[in-house]
Parts: structure tokens; sequence; C-alpha cells
């Protein structure tokens, strides 16, 4: 059977109060009509208020009632009043009811914090008036649950009785007479058991919506990684730019003055050439102007022996330059202004190459990835460093394990680290050798008996034979014709390009690119010193570290 809050708690405090004083009786009196009220309270109420009524019901008496004190209640008022200042002392030191709290159902007055509710009295109960459900054997039985709103809706509509129990079948929560109605020969199973299942459904779905988020959160840290990368590559290819235009800019400036000084040079001859012809044509005018005066002179005489002697000397023509031929040289500015801006444009043709392919250089050795090589995969007559960088042919077997991963054959090697997304570099110093292979190759390459390096089988490669003979081995090789010999080569992946490219590291020069690849799987670096060749190959393959200040 149910149990009512009446039947486990305490007389409520209203039942203790007077009406006119709203306090707790004080020599409490009774009416005739049956109410109560402190003897002094009514008896200054009848002082003031005539004809005599009770102040509760209006109920007139024509006579003033005579009042006795209510020994039975004036018994319960104190042990009451006793019972408040305990409860009041113990609720204290309780938290109120805040917004959005479950309130206690028993209190009256300010409403303390819930601390459970039960599903047999559907009623929420305070630390204090929780007590008896602790205490009461009966009570203890029923079932507790922590504080929830909406008592009523646990109960069912139809039978008015608790929801205790979970049809699987329709899923959804009835109770006991429900499964003999409704819901018979239903998967019927109590409530707590089910709860139990679902919570455990719920702690398990709680763990993967956490691990979503952590996915998530992960997948904004890469993205925000992603971005400072991207900044980073953005500032350093706005600085090497810079530089690239600055070097132009230098070389512009630099033509621009040998152009002026050599306009001026010319623009100086011209001047002194002038100069002399000018000088020259004084000089005849001088002496012309002195025949004139001489002419003149011998014009008016008187003398005959002179004239006829001095006549021949002045009839001879003089000694005059024919000017009618000579310039002063100006069309050679024209020219020599084409040819300068000719050889400058061919120089900015040539450092501007120069700047981009040091420029590409650097950008790429940026994704530098430190490579070891992994002796795992090494064939049997290959010597490896013990710090895994080097690798030479030493024409000795030793005696290793054939297992998969390890090169039969051929003399090759993979490096330990693997790319599945993303770029990377790294260089190799190949001084020295007459013949290597280097680049990159699928994990699931063949590697046992004779291999032939090629796209197609899982190899992107360029090699070296007989000292000057360079190919890329394309699925149809290419010749290489490079203007000098590699010291060092550089080895460059863009996985999501499909791009694998080659450089000369000391000449920052591009040696060959293999462009519009599709990658599916991880790609290891390659790496082949050859055959020994009597010891004219026995210079090591060196993996190095990039030089960025280059």
């Amino acid at each position: 059977s149910q149990c009512t809050c009446s039947e486990s708690c305490l007389l409520s405090e209203d039942q203790f109060l007077c009406s006119i004083c709203l306090d707790v009786f004080t020599d409490p009196v009774s009416t005739p009509c049956g109410h109560n009220f402190c003897k002094t309270c009514i008896t200054q109420h009848w002082d003031v208020n005539i004809p005599y009524q009770c102040p509760m019901c209006k109920e007139v008496f024509y006579r003033r009632p005579e009042l006795r004190v209510n020994t039975f209640i004036s018994e319960m008022a104190a042990q009451f009043r006793k019972s408040s200042q305990k409860k009041a002392s113990s609720r204290s030191d309780q938290p109120c009811a805040k917004p959005g709290e479950v309130p206690c159902d028993v209190c009256t007055g300010t409403k303390l914090k819930a601390l459970k509710s039960c599903l047999v009295c559907l009623a929420s109960y305070c630390e204090t008036h929780l007590e008896p459900h602790q205490r009461i054997t009966g009570l203890k039985s029923h079932q507790l649950i922590d504080p929830v709103e909406n008592m009523e809706g646990r109960m069912c509509k139809k039978h008015d009785k608790p929801l205790e129990l979970f049809c699987k079948t329709d899923q959804m929560c009835v109770c006991l007479l429900c499964t003999a109605s409704d819901h018979k020969s239903h998967d019927i199973v109590p409530l707590k058991e089910e709860y139990e299942g679902k919570k455990a459904e719920l702690g398990k779905t709680e763990a993967e919506i956490q691990q979503m988020i952590q996915k998530r959160r992960v997948t904004i840290q890469e993205i925000k990684r992603s971005v400072e990368l991207s900044r980073e590559d953005a500032d350093r290819e706005i600085t090497d730019s810079v530089r690239v235009f600055t070097a132009l800019m230098q070389s512009v400036e630099r033509g621009q003055a040998e152009l002026i000084g050599m306009i001026e040079e010319k623009q100086k001859t011209t001047e002194k050439q002038a100069e002399g012809f000018i000088k020259e044509l004084q000089q005849e005018i001088s002496e012309l102007m002195r025949r004139s005066t001489e002419v003149e002179q011998l014009s008016h005489t008187e003398d005959h022996l002179h004239l006829l002697q001095s006549l021949p000397s002045l009839s001879a023509p003089p000694h005059t330059k024919n000017w009618t031929e000579v310039r002063v040289h100006r069309s050679s500015y024209e020219g020599s202004v084409r040819r300068a801006v000719a050889q400058l444009e061919e120089t900015l043709s040539k450092e501007m190459k120069k700047l981009c392919a040091d420029l590409e250089l650097k950008r790429v050795q940026h994704f530098e990835v430190d490579v070891t090589l992994d002796p795992d995969t090494a064939q049997s007559y290959l010597i490896l460093s013990d710090d895994g960088k080097q690798v030479n042919n030493g024409e000795v077997k030793k005696n290793l394990p054939d297992n998969p991963k390890r090169f039969s054959h051929c003399p090759c090697v993979l490096g330990k680290q693997s790319v599945s997304s993303g770029r990377f570099y790294y260089e190799v110093q190949v001084k020295g050798k007459t013949d290597w292979d280097l680049g990159v190759a699928r994990e699931s390459i063949n590697r046992k008996g004779n291999i032939s390096l090629s796209p197609k089988n899982g190899y992107w490669t360029i090699w070296l034979r007989n000292e000057n003979e360079y190919k890329a081995l394309a699925d149809s090789p290419v010749r290489l014709s490079l203007k000098s010999q590699p010291q060092k080569v550089g080895v460059f992946v863009d996985y999501e390009e499909g791009l694998v490219s080659f450089y000369d590291v000391d000449a920052a020069a591009l040696i060959y690119s293999y462009s519009g690849c599709s990658f599916t799987e991880k790609l290891h670096p390659y790496f082949s010193p050859d055959l020994n060749h009597g010891g004219k190959n026995s210079n090591p393959l060196i993996i190095c570290p990039v030089n960025h200040t280059n």
C-alpha cells in the first residue's frame, strides 16, 4: 500500500499557529465553535470587537464565552516549538532550493533542496524530511532516486499504479496491471534492470561521443597547425621573393650604370673630336684672314716689282681640308643602347633562372625529414654505418636472415621512414661514386630476385652509370644531359601532387621530375650504392643534413 507524507511525518506547522498572531500557540484556548487561539490574542480581540465573533468562522456569541486553556494543545504546541527549534537549527545548514533545482515537497515556508525522491510516496524530501525513510522499517523498502520533478508523471495514467516495469516489446514504461492487459505476453523486465542496461549503453555512447569530440579537437589543432605552417611558408616565400627581385633590381641598376657610363664615354669622344675639328677650322680661318689682308694690301701697291714678286705665293691655293666630308658621329648611341639592352636582358634571364632555381631548392629543403637506413631491408652484401646514415657495397655476403623485407639479389636498402601524405625531402652525398641509384619506392615492391626499376613496378628513381651516364628510370627511360656532375642529390616528394623531383644541390638545379604520379600507399626512400667494381665504386652513399644557409 502507498504511504502518504502525513503518515510518515509530524503534524504540519500550520496546525500549531494562532490565526491572530500567526505564531505558535501560547496558552491556547478553544472557542465554543471549536477553533483555537492564544488566550491573550482572543481576549484582546474581544476587548475591542463587540459582538463577540470567532475570527475564523465568524460565528457570533451573544455572551462572552468563558475561556479555559486547552492543556492537550498546549502540550503539543510546546513539543512542536521545541521540535521546530531543533529542526530550524538543522535546516539552517541545509541549502535552499535554487531555480532549476527540485524543492522538498514537505517543507513549509522556505523550500529546502530535495536530497531524494521516493518512487513509492511520489514525493521529494530534503535531508530532514527524508529521515523517516531511513529510520522506519516500512519506509526503508521504498525506492529512492536522485531528486526529480513531476512525480505524478511516474504513475500509470490508466491504472494509477507506479511505473516500475519496462516493456521491451513496445519500448515503454508500464505498471504491474499493464502486464496483464495491454502488454500481455510482451517481453517485460524490471525498470531497474532496463535502466542498468540503458545506462551501460549511455556510458558506451558517452565514451564514443567523447572520442569523437577528442578526434575533432585533434583535427582542429591539426588545421590550426596547417594554417601556422602555411603562414610560415608564405612568410618564407615572401622573403625569398623579395631577395630574388632585389637581386634582379641590383642587376638592372648595374646594367643601367654601365649603359650610362658607356653613353657618357662616347659623348666625351664626340666632344673631343668636335674640339679638334673646331681648332683646325679656326687655324685655317686665321691663315685665310692673313692671306686676305696681304692680297688687299698688294692690290693697292704702286710697286710693280713687289707685286710681281709676291703674286706667285698668293696665287697658290691655301693648304686647307675639304670639310664637306667631315661629320661628327652621332648614330653610334642608338646601336650601343640596343646592344646594352640585349646584353642586360641576357644577363637578367640567366640570373632569373638561377635565382628561381635557388628559390625552388630552398622551398623544398624546408620539408627535410631525418632519414635513416633500415637494416632489415638491406641486401646481405651491403655495409650500413651504425648511425644508419651511410651505405656501401662490401662485396662479402653476410649471414643475415632472409626476412620478407630484405632485398635478396639487388644491392638496395630502404629508409625506415615512410610517407603517405604531405611532403618530404632528403639529401644524399654521391661524391666519388661511378654508379648509384636514388629515389623512392612503394612499400609493397618486390624485393626478391632481379628488380626492374620503373614507376609501374613501384620505383621512382634516377641513376648514374659509368661515371657520367645519367638516366631517369621512367617506364620509358630518359637520358639526362647535365651541365655538371652532382656531388649531392636532393630528393623531394609531394604525395598529394603526385610529384617526385631530384636536385643537384650544389648547383641549385633541377635534375628531373616525375609528375602526375598516383600514390596509393606508403613510400620509402630508396638507395643503391651499386656494385663495388673492385674498389672503383667503393665510396658510400651518405645521407646528409640539409644546409639551410646556402
